[in-house]
C-alpha cells in the first residue's frame, strides 16, 4: 500500500506542509531535513570515522595561549602554620 504512492498524493502532501508551516519555513526545513539525512547516511556507512579531524576551511584551529603553557612557579610568600588550640572539656557532658 506505501508503495503506490502516486504524484497526486505527494502534491496534497505539499500542499499541506506548506499550509502548515507557510513559504518562508519551507526552505528551512528542506536544508535541515537534507543535513539530517545526510548525517544519518554519514554515520551508518561511516566514511566519516574520525570526529575530532575538521576539514571545514572556515573553522580555525587555536593554539594554546602562553598562559597555559607556561609553568608556574611555587609561591615565595612563607606559609603561617595556625597555633595549635587548647582543648577545653564542656561541663555540662
Amino acid at each position: 500500500m506505501l508503495g503506490n504512492i502516486g504524484p497526486l498524493e505527494i502534491i496534497i502532501v505539499l500542499i499541506i506542509a506548506l499550509i502548515v508551516f507557510g513559504p518562508k519555513r519551507l526552505p528551512e526545513l528542506g536544508n535541515s531535513l537534507g543535513k539530517g539525512i545526510r548525517e544519518f547516511k554519514d554515520s551508518v556507512t561511516g566514511e566519516k570515522e574520525d570526529d575530532d579531524v575538521v576539514e571545514d576551511p572556515d573553522v580555525k584551529t587555536i593554539a594554546a595561549s602562553k598562559a597555559t603553557t607556561t609553568p608556574v612557579a611555587p609561591s615565595t610568600t612563607p606559609q603561617v602554620e595556625a597555633d595549635e588550640a587548647e582543648v577545653v572539656n564542656d561541663k555540662n557532658a
